[in-house]
């Protein structure tokens, strides 16, 4: 019978030991575990972390009121634990590691009376243990800008080293601060805090070198000096206020001619400019123009003024500590010439008729040329044979239409030659008789 009995009494512990599982697995993924810790910290620095278990949900459950419900289970090796302290839906650990390195630390959850259970929540997380100082560099003015490493130039700088060592690991160190002002000059102080002024613009890097000095004991159950070091650094931009505009340029112009005014900023660049032209002197609005970047100091304005009238330049300026404002006034009388776009299409048809006139004169010169006189005398049969056109045509086609109606200039000459009489003698014929 005792066999019979074996199954029942095995199930019935079985199911005994189910029972402390009911609070988890009604619980399990309906919480999650957030972690916290202050490390990074130096080698022999105590960290701590801190797990707390939360609704999964932006806390809409509501957790269990008895503070006995649940367990955190912890592993940190190689780190070696300092302490441990529990309360109701959290606990937190202290720890210390020796040597550098990035360790991770994982915790979860379960119930309190069950270590075998499944888990209602876990979490990990990596700390870093680090041999130099930990630590940054806090830079603040008196002037507050809303651009941030932007400072004033000629306005004392509070350059500041924080330590970070939330264990007071340090506490009876002795320190020793190097600075470098990116700017060649440098200083050493026992001071983590120092005043410095740049009096030009521009983009410097703070350097700092701190070194720690502190007692610890050594094995030989001595006490001995341990040196820490570490380095930091950050970046400042200097620049200037605008303090106004100047600008350079007329007051009085003609229509039509073109204008140009020199902007220049008293104030670091880069900086943005806007300018509208306007007949009374208002400021911009924003928006109201288009903004052009400059990087000098200076900045050509060009314009050119159509109708008569009273304008003003109205003209914005602003880099990123401060901006500024200035008016020009300017006024254009009607121009006593016409525009130049008249000029060139005049010139042009001037000189088309200039060549048109050269080209007539040239060719009627080339054909002149050809033009010569010759006197010859023609016996031949052939001469007479040809009827001859009345005088009065034939002198009125020779004045007027022969150089164009014959074919080639060697008929041309021809009838030249056969229109002039033979030239008279010099000297009278004698006649002889012969008796």
């Amino acid at each position: 019978m005792a066999p019979a009995l074996w199954p029942r009494v095995s199930c019935i512990l079985w199911l005994a030991c189910l029972l402390p599982l009911a609070p988890a697995g009604v619980a399990a993924g309906l919480y999650e575990l957030h972690l916290t810790t202050d490390s990074p910290v130096t080698t022999g620095a105590e960290v701590t972390i801190t797990a707390s278990l939360v609704a999964s949900d932006n806390g809409s459950l509501v957790l269990p009121s008895n503070i006995h419900v649940y367990r955190f289970h912890w592993i940190h090796t190689p780190l070696l634990l300092t302490g441990k302290t529990d309360e109701a839906f959290s606990s937190t650990i202290r720890a210390v590691g020796n040597v550098p390195g990035d360790f991770p630390v994982s915790v979860w959850v379960t119930a309190a009376n069950c270590w075998m259970c499944q888990p209602v929540a876990r979490s990990l997380l990596v700390l870093s243990i680090t041999e130099f100082l930990v630590g940054n560099l806090v830079v603040t003015q008196n002037t507050s800008l809303p651009w941030p490493s932007s400072y004033l130039t000629k306005t004392a700088l509070k350059i500041s080293f924080l330590l970070h060592d939330p264990s007071n690991f340090f506490k009876t160190a002795s320190f020793l601060y190097s600075w470098d002002f990116g700017d060649g000059t440098q200083m050493v102080t026992e001071d983590s805090t120092v005043y410095y002024n740049y009096s030009v613009i521009g983009t410097f890097t703070v350097k700092l070198k701190v070194v720690a000095e502190l007692e610890q004991a050594t094995l030989d159950a001595g006490k001995g000096i341990a040196q820490t070091t570490g380095d930091f650094s950050a970046s400042l931009k200097l620049q200037e206020t605008l303090q106004g505009i100047q600008i350079s340029g007329p007051t009085q112009i003609q229509s039509f001619q073109k204008m140009t005014a020199t902007l220049n900023f008293l104030g670091s660049p880069p900086l943005t400019v806007c300018w509208r032209l306007k007949h009374e002197c208002l400021p911009l609005e924003e928006g109201e123009c288009h903004p052009v970047s400059v990087a000098n100091t200076a900045y050509n304005l060009t314009h050119v003024f159509r109708d008569p009238g009273d304008y003003c330049f109205s003209i914005r300026a602003e880099n990123v500590i401060s901006k500024s404002h200035q008016y020009h006034r300017i006024q254009v009388w009607p121009s006593s010439m016409q525009p130049a776009v008249f000029a060139f299409p005049c010139a042009t048809l001037i000189t088309m008729m200039l060549a048109l006139i050269m080209y007539i004169t040239l060719r009627n010169a080339a054909h002149q040329k050809d033009m010569v006189e010759v006197a010859d005398f023609d016996f031949s049969p052939m001469s007479d044979k040809n009827p001859e056109p009345p005088t009065g045509v034939k002198c009125c086609c020779q004045m007027c239409c022969g150089p164009f109606m014959l074919e080639t200039p060697s008929e041309y000459l021809e009838v030249v030659r056969e229109n002039h009489g033979l030239l008279p003698p010099f000297y009278k014929s004698v006649k002889t008789y012969t008796v």
